[in-house]
């Protein structure tokens, strides 16, 4: 297949592309922020990317920002799923993440017949009877943790497969993009966090939804589109590294660098919303560091309340 031949050509570019870990970081900060996105888009989730990097977690009190925060909670904590094998357990985990206060039924399995359903509300596909669900699963998760295939091959079949399953009621979308996002990582495709494949599924919802909706067990074309979607987004996020500027702070701190990075990128952020992206570090830190890159000029803050909002100064 000559996507995958393309897809290990662009990744021993990536890998040979010098990139600062200051660039690393902010664009997988991006990253991170579009895969979650995408993925709530795709499932009708009307939030664009403007709102959802303008506001902070706490601020996520109806459904749409709900479920983007949940996802953006989850793809931020990738690795602790990349470091075991998929099971049946950690796909309940992954569920319950993605659907946390949203859904009462998270992180338990379907029970009753379903369906997958276009963007018309048309049923393109009946998912196998509840009581398929755990064989399927399990042949499923025996495949790809047992397979010698291609990691982008994997993680398409996983994605396809999880779908045609639909071993849950609502999420089974949000579930497996995520799976194959895990599964691509695993296999040492995850580009360090900093490719969505997401942006393309949505930008592509349509082709998307009908691949997802064939009634075949070929799945030939999905892997194709999967693999030809996945080069697509590697050569993008490629262009935007070679994009970013950040010469004249490479005398602060990776920290401080870092935070003017996502002060430009956003063009106007607010304190919350920093804090979300260094979790880690003290909130009076994270103070003195905008206060000392406000004093040598970097970047500006508009208010006094707890809104007030940092802008670099062009």
């Amino acid at each position: 297949m000559k996507a995958i031949y393309d897809l290990d050509v662009l990744k021993a570019a990536f890998e040979l592309h010098p990139i600062t870990g200051e660039v690393i970081a902010l664009k997988r900060s991006k990253s991170i922020l579009k895969s979650a996105l995408f993925s709530a888009r795709i499932e009708g989730n009307p939030l664009t990317f403007q709102e959802i990097s303008a506001i902070a977690a706490e601020s996520a009190v109806d459904i749409n920002k709900k479920e983007v925060f949940n996802l953006i909670s989850l793809y931020e904590h990738i690795d602790s799923f990349v470091k075991e094998m998929p099971s049946k357990e950690s796909l309940k985990d992954i569920h319950e993440q993605v659907l946390h206060g949203i859904f009462p039924s998270a992180s338990f399995f379907r029970i009753e017949e379903s369906a997958v359903w276009n963007q018309a509300g048309v049923a393109v596909y009946i998912t196998p009877s509840p009581q398929q669900i755990f064989p399927l699963l399990d042949a499923l998760l025996l495949w790809i943790n047992e397979s010698k295939e291609h990691p982008v091959i994997v993680a398409a079949f996983a994605h396809i497969w999880f779908e045609k399953i639909h071993p849950f009621d609502d999420g089974n979308g949000r579930v497996g993009r995520f799976l194959s996002a895990v599964m691509l990582a695993k296999g040492g495709f995850g580009f360090g966090g900093m490719v969505p494949l997401e942006e393309y599924f949505e930008a592509s919802r349509e082709e998307y939804y009908y691949e997802l909706g064939k009634d075949k067990q070929d799945v030939t074309s999905f892997i194709e589109f999967f693999a030809r979607g996945f080069a697509v987004q590697i050569q993008q996020s490629l262009k935007e590294v070679e994009r970013v500027e950040i010469s004249d702070t490479l005398s602060l701190s990776p920290r401080r660098a870092e935070l003017v990075a996502i002060v430009r990128d956003h063009k106007s952020i607010s304190f919350d919303s920093l804090t979300r992206r260094f979790q880690s570090v003290p909130s009076r830190s994270l103070h003195n560091d905008l206060s000392q890159l406000m004093k040598a000029g970097y970047i500006r803050k508009r208010g006094t309340t707890r809104g007030a909002l940092y802008e670099p100064v062009t």
